[in-house]
């Protein structure tokens, strides 16, 4: 499911706009103004029961291999955006 087929099912579920839908789904997944997004930038995470949680992760600085050259090279720490499944939506899955 792309974008543009979750706006429809969203519109469709809720009785909204495809429009209002649409703007729905950008302001909680949007990259720059997104709720989540900005959450996430602030070091907080957010936990929606039954569906999952979304946190940033730290990976620490290490060293690694350039494949081309066989070069060892530092690689710097990083955050990066994680999501874990709830128990709702596994359930769900299966």
């Amino acid at each position: 499911m792309n974008k543009s087929e979750l706006v429809d099912a969203l519109a469709d579920a809720t009785d909204m706009t495809k429009a209002d839908a649409s703007r729905a789904i950008d302001a909680l997944f949007g990259t720059d103004g997104g709720v989540i997004a900005n959450a996430l930038k602030n070091g907080k995470r957010v936990q929606i029961t039954g569906f999952g949680t979304f946190e940033t992760k730290e990976r620490k600085a290490r060293t690694g291999r350039n494949p081309r050259t066989g070069e060892t090279i530092r690689i710097a720490a990083t955050k990066t955006p994680g999501f874990r499944a709830g128990k709702g939506l596994k359930d769900a899955v299966k």
